[in-house]
């Protein structure tokens, strides 16, 4: 999805309100290590969060595309050694904010590859079906690169969220 700069933030503007961070509702992030436990972790702080929001109902979904994000942040966005140098912060970071129509999941990594969704038709296959999860369970999902101080990527995935009064199904 997109190819560089804004053209990939644009499925965050679309049929919705620009974003404006002082809009925030609710924000919360985590630094995750560079180990695989981190994606039991990040399903943990996730939980809190969702449920400190009265998101619980929403936690399926969005626990799983949590799940694939820092999955592939670990496997592909972290160098070889996998390892931060001293005094630095963990490689890979959460984040969740929430606008009242939209919540945001985003992982940031310090590789500067873009993310690749790959074509499979082997849905048994252990491994490959990570943005395809994202992209089937999410409402729109999306990366851009870090510019200034921050090196690497954030790779995000959007879910609207129903109208105060509404219901889930938008009746």
């Amino acid at each position: 999805m997109g190819t560089n700069g804004s053209t990939m933030l644009e499925p965050l503007r679309q049929g919705l309100p620009p974003l404006d961070p002082a809009a925030v509702s609710d924000a919360a992030s985590c630094a995750l290590p560079a180990r695989y436990e981190a994606v039991r972790e990040a399903r943990q702080f996730t939980r809190r969060t969702l449920d400190q929001w009265d998101m619980g109902d929403r936690f399926d979904d969005v626990c799983l595309v949590v799940s694939e994000l820092v999955t592939n942040a670990l496997r592909h966005g972290l160098p070889a050694s996998g390892r931060c140098a001293a005094g630095q912060e963990p490689p890979v970071r959460l984040h969740l904010m929430r606008w009242t129509e939209r919540l945001v999941c985003a992982v940031r990594d310090p590789s500067h590859d873009s993310p690749v969704a790959r074509e499979t038709d082997d849905f048994s296959a252990e491994s490959g079906r990570g943005l395809f999860l994202v992209d089937s369970f999410s409402d729109s999902w999306g990366w851009h690169p870090l510019a200034g101080a921050l090196s690497g990527k954030v790779v995000w995935a959007l879910f609207r969220l129903p109208r105060a009064g509404s219901s889930p199904n938008g009746e």
